[in-house]
């Protein structure tokens, strides 16, 4: 007697719900407090739940980016180059799924998306070939008066904080922290309130490619909530307030201020325009180096 035909479902069946989790320190924890947001595409649809970032985790990311920054700043340019260099790679071979999330991201169609991939792929290859030729081009061989030889090095600033732009979801995020890193700062990044997935997504393909550990650190949440904290924190150098709204920029740079903070803040880019060298140099400072000459 032939099986009876499979009996159809009673129910319709409900996929488990992704949660993604921070990036610190090259791991992957969950919020300290173990609060969640629901993210939605743009066409409204749920995607996925994300970890809701506050005080503690910004702190956490703070210590592994301080931790991470003398051996990043030590190594040499040609070596933190190709370490970007493998981030491109990694991107690069996960295109498909890039492409997937920012069309579900930004609702664009799929050459639209596959565009945006290739353009932050190229992109952070662009930034990787700076690596050795910064001192090169920022540096100076400086003429004095007397037996001595100087120079002019440019030095990185140390922990920076990276407020991801809003209005990209993946090429201004790229824009905006691989010239953070490049010269050997390490980064705390806070996600895109609006498309905090693709940070994720990045983050997956920082560890996927070994950049050590601490480097890069990923926050996701509110803006509001986290970038106070690292605008005020003492142990950080620099922030970028690429991704805040006017007023809360202007918060966040008064509050870098009591801490001596470089404030990174340009005008409203267009991220598919040839970025230029000024957010690379904007945390930078310089080294001068006397020597006597000898006989």
């Amino acid at each position: 007697m032939p099986d009876a035909p499979p009996r159809a479902p009673s129910r319709v069946r409900a996929a488990p719900r992704t949660t993604h989790r921070l990036f610190i320190g090259g791991a992957f924890p969950r919020a300290a407090s173990g609060r969640t947001f629901d993210v939605h595409g743009a066409d409204g649809a749920f995607l996925a739940r994300a970890a809701l970032a506050a005080g503690r985790d910004a702190r956490d990311a703070v210590v592994a980016a301080r931790g991470a920054f003398p051996a990043w700043s030590g190594m040499s340019g040609y070596d933190r180059g190709q370490a970007l260099y493998r981030v491109a790679e990694v991107m690069e071979e996960h295109r498909a799924q890039f492409a997937g999330q920012v069309r579900r991201a930004t609702g664009g169609s799929a050459d639209a998306a596959y565009a945006e991939v290739d353009a932050a792929v190229d992109r952070w290859t662009w930034y990787a070939g700076w690596a050795d030729k910064i001192t090169q081009v920022r540096g100076t061989v400086n003429p004095v008066a007397g037996p001595f030889g100087t120079v002019s090095l440019p030095d990185p600033v140390g922990v920076t904080a990276v407020l991801a732009p809003q209005d990209s979801a993946l090429l201004g995020l790229v824009s905006v922290l691989a010239p953070a890193i490049v010269s050997g700062n390490t980064a705390v990044l806070v996600a895109s309130e609006r498309h905090p997935l693709l940070a994720v997504a990045l983050a997956e393909a920082l560890a996927a490619a070994e950049l050590p550990a601490g480097v890069v650190n990923v926050l996701t949440g509110e803006v509001a909530e986290i970038a106070p904290w690292l605008a005020a924190h003492q142990d950080v150098n620099a922030i970028d307030l690429a991704g805040a709204p006017g007023a809360l920029a202007d918060d966040l740079a008064v509050a870098a201020a009591g801490t001596l903070k470089r404030v990174v803040r340009f005008p409203a880019a267009d991220w598919t325009t040839e970025p230029g060298l000024e957010r690379m140099f904007a945390t930078l400072e310089t080294k001068t180096i006397w020597h006597p000459l000898g006989t």
